[in-house]
């Protein structure tokens, strides 16, 4: 495996790509209509719990893990049955299911990818909002979903490129634009919006509490499953980020950092989303690709300034599909540098180059590939890397990786809260996914 590895050239460098890599087409097609139907403030509060819970033991895990090892999951979780047991051949073959299930992940989202990018030249040129009524917006997309070849490949040509770059010079430098820009275009349509008297509307139902809905079990599954997998703990991207940390980087101050602005992009997607329906006189009663590429645009051309807000909104969803892509993507390639000694120009295009040809393949059967991906793959990565890191690793080391560069170590509330809260937790989001078929 080869020792020389890419760096971030700044904090923020890191914190902005972690934040990209975590917000993605779940704050944005699916948190809003959470919000809707599990009861505004009443979704919140169960969700912010979990975010604390997560962000404040599993993202500071894995990028803690990453750093230590300086290596994806395959060299970390090697490193961890090595420590305990004196080999490293059952981690590293353990590691591959979060680096195969990061590139599956990536390969479909590549495909989502690619619609976003023809729904941002559509609304440039008009031609999404010139549909006859929501048969019209149907019929459009399923023509994207069909037929999209072109736009998903400009998709992966920019990840590809970007990739090639490499941590410093590549996706650290686009996460620097692309990620500031997501939040300023959608703070810009939230204000928008906000002038429109009929908004009004939906502010008010996101906020409002009804203590009762607190009762009701599937609030607090569905908040879970919103918070697990909008912190990306997959133990993989968050892994192979921390991986080149250096050891001066006070790791649970990023990952507070991160869980932040994530749910900050989620209530910005909400407060953007919610009141346009509110503008429109319609509920929000959609969630998934038919709410952002069928419903949302049926809405927004019946309102004020809807020629304008479409083209924002696309323009950073854009961004925010971009900053996931190559997270998803950095993992694979990241492995194929290490265990084959190969060039970053040369892993990124063979990564690059799967991810096309399975892409094309897979393009009809996208929903169901991402319902396997994120219902069982991605819990599973998470799982095995909490498990290595939590279990199989010895707890003083496991004290001293998350607490270098901090003046004061973390209480002793994380260490059982990480071993048995959050390994927990991320077998019944396992179980409850596989039960109801998917809690994200």
């Amino acid at each position: 495996m080869s020792t020389k590895r890419d760096s971030w050239g700044s904090k923020w460098g890191f914190i902005l790509a972690c934040i990209g890599s975590a917000v993605g087409m779940g704050n944005i097609w699916l948190f809003p209509a959470r919000i809707s139907a599990y009861g505004g403030a009443t979704f919140l509060i169960p969700y912010l719990i979990f975010v604390v819970i997560i962000g404040s033991t599993g993202v500071i895990g894995e990028m803690a893990f990453g750093r230590a090892t300086r290596s994806g999951p395959i060299g970390a979780f090697g490193a961890a049955t090595k420590q305990q047991w004196g080999t490293d051949r059952p981690g590293k073959l353990l590691g591959l299911i979060p680096v195969l299930g990061s590139l599956a992940l990536a390969i479909g989202y590549s495909v989502v990818t690619g619609w976003i990018f023809r729904y941002l030249a559509g609304s440039f040129t008009g031609t999404v909002l010139n549909q006859e009524g929501l048969d019209g917006f149907n019929q459009l997309f399923n023509a994207t979903a069909s037929n999209n070849l072109v736009w998903q490949l400009v998709g992966m040509a920019i990840t590809i490129l970007i990739l090639i770059f490499g941590i410093g010079k590549g996706i650290e430098q686009a996460n620097k634009v692309m990620t500031p820009l997501f939040f300023v275009l959608f703070v810009g349509l939230a204000i928008y919006l906000m002038t429109l008297p009929a908004a009004w509307e939906g502010y008010r139902y996101i906020f409002v509490l009804d203590p009762k809905g607190l009762l009701d079990p599937l609030v607090w599954v569905y908040a879970l499953g919103q918070a697990f997998f909008s912190l990306s703990v997959a133990g993989n991207g968050t892994l192979i980020y921390g991986s080149y940390l250096s050891k001066d980087s006070n790791i649970p101050a990023d990952a507070r950092m991160v869980a932040i602005f994530d749910t900050l992009a989620a209530m910005l997607a909400a407060l953007v989303i919610i009141p346009a329906m509110a503008v429109a006189g319609q509920q929000l009663n959609q969630s998934g690709p038919g709410l952002m590429f069928i419903f949302l645009p049926n809405v927004l051309s019946s309102i004020p300034g809807g020629f304008i807000i479409l083209i924002v909104f696309f323009l950073a969803v854009t961004f925010a599909a971009l900053t996931s892509l190559i997270n998803l993507f950095e993992a694979p390639t990241a492995t194929l540098q290490e265990m084959f000694h190969l060039s970053r120009t040369a892993a990124s295009c063979i990564i690059g180059g799967i991810g096309i040809v399975v892409g094309i393949v897979i393009a009809p059967i996208v929903s169901d590939w991402m319902d396997v991906c994120s219902t069982y793959i991605c819990p599973i990565g998470a799982l095995l890397a909490a498990v290595m890191f939590f279990w199989v690793c010895k707890k003083d080391y496991v004290l001293e990786q998350v607490n270098l560069a901090r003046e004061k170590p973390l209480g002793s509330w994380f260490y059982p809260m990480a071993k048995y809260l959050f390994c927990g937790v991320t077998l019944v989001v396992l179980v409850l996914g596989a039960v109801l078929g998917g809690i994200g």
